[in-house]
């Protein structure tokens, strides 16, 4: 903490790893500001950061140990996890139970988790969220260079003269990284390329766009190295297995891309043309049954060329999860060691074993990867599973299976801050975990920068830090001098100790320069990107030709394009895509406490293409039925050509808890790539169709809304709760219906019904005040649900009227989620003449100044509110 209170911390979301100032502000919250000292961010932070403060709070927090939906206390808690764990490995021994684990562990966390595990208990079933996001990067960079390095640096960006951007919407899923980008191509004129199948935000900013067929990437780099190999650009000094790797590529037919020729010549071009090349992928390269063999095609071309290791220059995986980077280095994985030594090496194993000392041979083979994990679950192999951090009922692929899997297990542990999660509600015993902002250990962003997370506000009621959960179980589990630690200082000092023994093996991970610390030291831990040595800490790997492979040289892999798991067909006509919204995150346990971030996109939605929306007279913002072979989902039309016809695009964040039929994940089957046990989340099969309704419905509260019909979907506003609604059947009794959804039983109610339309209006008051209000109509409701949303709590006379008084400002649904501009704002701008630019929008109003997200919407506004003007 410095002298004015102000405490120094890393924001808890995807793996840039950027650097905030938080300073408490005495009542339990927080102010957040972006860190200018940090290297991955030099200040900026992205609309989810910007709004953390609105996510503190005791909501739904979790505050003391439950038992069968009982509470108790720590001591009874632990004793029966660790006795019913215990029991299982003594009576089915080791290989029965199973950890599920998550990127928004600490590194000292996910070092205790893994050693308990791995070390003590005896197996290799601990796998985490991660393998959901980039596992397949994990098994390409083993395969091309001997560990899983991750080459470059963000100051690659700063200097690369093109930038290809692969799977990756980077303006909305790593916003900062983004804006590192465009500020490097107004300096230096860096030149963009993105390859996606749709047209995303990054798109916006883009000299050329590639929208490939889905899952052709391999294709179109095969080609690539052919041509970069006819143009001689290509020398195998430091590599092996390029001849084979350029048989292959010369194979494949870069037509599968469906993209034109004459693109595709241009792409050859500039990247053959361009010494200092970055290529950027994220889960649009991993989430794929044949992801490793994708990520191999990328790092093929850079291997060839040469062109990695030097500045602007190199392959570069970025993260989803702000620690994804450090679960990967202590072995989270279940077919990984800690430290980046390998789970099948015996002289590796004996080395962690020693340095442990652990009572029995470790591990000797890789254990249960996710999906594998929670079929063992179902089928009764698994006797005890323990889930931290994560939501796996809703984000595992056949979600609706997993959830089953996790009820079907004899004994389950959830380790969350909330009980409010899909998981969490099937949970044996609950145990409350300290929070971002509570606890303190590292992370590690996706360049290699290990930063301090540190403690700003105390763990609400019972809660406990992750480490000491796990060292408490493992210490009941007769194991207390081996977990005995104090403080995570002492976890993170072993870990580093561990990395010295590690670097002897000639791998790349080693921080023994961190050994020895103390707890002063590692208070003041400044970001450091590893490996950090006695001599220093590193920059970018392999510019000098040295690889990890016993021959110290690189590997080019023979790959072949290969198809989806799933082909489309007259059944199931429509490719399946999943991802992110730009301001929400996972299953929303955090963003959607903010009502800020929740305004943007408030409601699940399929993006489908024009002409497949009049192929099957799909209206705008009408439902729609997505259905796979084993479940469906509900979800609102967007009508865009930002997909391709036959493609669809659905958001992968609502759960039971804010949208039950919008689970997305159920949808998609549980393929994985055969190397690194990834799901394809990208590119399952379905079948699209209006949903029919009886009525349609919007409500807002005070309090949560969760009605008891077909279609609905909750989010947080600054004045409570809003939802829309739809039902296959009127309810029998409306005023029923809706105190049942309300909980108000004292209420006073206000009623119009209107007979020629059987639309129905009801305001629920207490004292004069609005606290509910439900607008029901056998058609779509036409309202101004941005006003509306604000009414609770204010006097009920205006909430049975769906518009605004006409001298009140009228502001519409967010755009820019940092500084709460409103769509109408800009349009009211753009009208007036007064803004005919992003920039002078910008200017005008701040929109799209902050994180910059929200351009490529403000551009699309523009061109939608003022053609003629906009094109000149």
């Amino acid at each position: 903490m410095s002298a004015d209170g102000e405490i120094r911390s890393t924001c808890p979301y995807c793996g840039v790893g950027c650097g905030v100032r938080l300073r408490p502000d005495g009542r339990g919250g927080l102010s957040v500001a972006g860190d200018p000292d940090h290297p991955a961010n030099r200040g900026r932070l992205c609309s989810k950061g910007l709004a953390l403060g609105e996510t503190l709070g005791l909501d739904g927090r979790l505050l003391a140990p439950r038992i069968g939906g009982t509470t108790a206390d720590w001591d009874t808690a632990l004793d029966l996890v660790a006795g019913r764990f215990s029991d299982a490995i003594r009576e089915h021994g080791p290989d029965s139970v199973g950890f599920y684990v998550s990127g928004q562990l600490l590194t000292e966390d996910y070092y205790v988790a893994n050693k308990l595990m791995k070390g003590f208990i005896g197996s290799a079933n601990i796998d985490t969220n991660s393998r959901l996001c980039m596992a397949s990067t994990v098994a390409g960079h083993k395969r091309a260079f001997g560990t899983d390095t991750v080459p470059g640096i963000y100051e690659d960006l700063d200097e690369a003269d093109l930038v290809v951007l692969v799977g990756s919407n980077l303006a909305w899923c790593h916003p900062v990284l983004h804006q590192r980008l465009l500020a490097a191509r107004d300096r230096r004129g860096t030149r963009i390329v993105v390859i996606d199948p749709r047209r995303t935000a990054t798109c916006d900013a883009a000299d050329l766009h590639l929208p490939l067929k889905p899952g052709t990437d391999v294709a179109l780099f095969n080609h690539l190295l052919a041509q970069l190999d006819a143009r001689g650009l290509t020398c195998a000094d430091d590599v092996t297995g390029l001849a084979d790797a350029l048989q292959a590529a010369r194979l494949d037919d870069v037509t599968l891309t469906d993209l034109p020729l004459s693109e595709i010549a241009r792409f050859v071009d500039m990247w053959a043309g361009t010494e200092r090349v970055v290529t950027v992928f994220s889960q649009g390269v991993n989430q794929s049954t044949s992801g490793t063999d994708k990520v191999n095609a990328i790092l093929n071309c850079h291997l060839a060329t040469g062109r990695i290791g030097r500045p602007g220059m190199g392959p570069f995986s970025v993260t989803g999860q702000p620690n994804a980077m450090g679960g990967r280095e202590v072995g989270g994985l279940a077919n990984i060691l800690a430290c980046h030594l390998d789970l099948e090496d015996p002289d590796h194993r004996a080395c962690v074993s020693e340095f442990w000392r652990a009572p029995a041979p470790l591990p000797s083979r890789p254990g249960l990867k996710a999906v594998d994990l929670f079929r063992a679950a179902d089928d009764g192999r698994l006797k005890a599973l323990w889930i931290i951090h994560t939501n796996p009922a809703v984000t595992m692929p056949d979600a609706d299976a997993v959830r089953a899997a996790i009820a079907a297990c004899d004994f389950t542990v959830v380790s969350d801050i909330t009980d409010r999660t899909d998981t969490a509600r099937l949970a044996d015993v609950l145990l409350p975990a300290a929070a971002w902002a509570e606890k303190s250990g590292t992370v590690t962003n996706s360049d290699r920068t290990i930063s301090r997370q540190r403690a700003a506000l105390p763990p609400p009621g019972e809660a406990r830090p992750d480490w000491k959960i796990l060292a408490d179980v493992a210490s009941r589990m007769g194991w207390a001098d081996a977990f005995g630690w104090r403080d995570p200082a002492e976890v993170f000092d072993e870990y580093a100790r561990l990395s010295a023994r590690a670097a002897h093996f000639g791998r790349d991970f080693d921080i023994s320069g961190l050994v020895g610390m103390s707890a002063d030291d590692y208070a003041r831990m400044k970001p450091t990107r590893w490996p950090v040595t006695a001599d220093g800490a590193g920059g970018r790997f392999f510019g000098d030709g040295h690889y990890f492979h016993l021959d110290g040289r690189a590997r080019a892999i023979a790959v072949r394009q290969r198809p989806p798991a799933a082909r489309t067909g007259p059944r199931f006509p429509f490719r399946l895509n999943t991802g992110r919204n730009r301001d929400q995150w996972h299953t929303m346990t955090r963003t959607a406490l903010s009502p800020r971030l929740s305004s943007h996109l408030a409601e699940p939605y399929l993006d489908i293409h024009p002409e497949d929306a009049l192929a099957l007279g799909i209206h705008p913002a009408a439902l729609l039925r997505a259905r796979s072979r084993d479940a469906e989902a509900i979800l609102r039309a967007r009508i865009t050509d930002s997909v391709q016809p036959g493609c669809v695009f659905a958001p992968m964040h609502w759960t039971a808890e804010t949208a039950p039929s919008a689970r997305i994940d159920a949808l998609i089957p549980a393929a994985c790539d055969p190397l690194s046990g990834q799901p394809e989340s990208k590119a399952a099969v379905v079948a699209v169709e209006s949903f029919t309704a009886a009525w349609y419905g919007f409500a807002v509260s005070a309090h949560p809304i969760k009605p008891d019909c077909a279609y609905w979907a909750s989010s947080r506003t600054a004045t409570g709760w809003r939802a829309e609604l739809a039902g296959t059947a009127l309810p029998a009794n409306v005023e029923s219906f809706a105190r049942e959804m309300f909980g108000g039983g004292d209420l006073v109610t206000q009623r119009m019904s209107d007979p020629a339309t059987g639309a129905e209006r009801m305001a629920f008051h207490r004292d004069g005040i609005l606290v509910a209000a439900l607008f029901l109509s056998p058609k779509p409701l036409a309202a101004m649900r941005d006003y509306l949303a604000t009414l609770p709590g204010t006097p009920v006379q205006a909430a049975l009227s769906t518009r605004r008084a006409s001298d009140q400002p009228d502001p519409g649904p967010i755009l820019c989620a940092c500084l709460s501009v409103g769509i109408n704002t800009i349009v009211e701008a753009v009208e007036s003449g007064s803004a005919l630019t992003v920039e002078a929008i910008g200017n005008a109003l701040g929109a799209g100044t902050s994180c910059g997200s929200c351009r490529a919407e403000i551009a699309d506004l523009l061109a939608r509110t003022c053609r003629p003007v906009a094109a000149q």
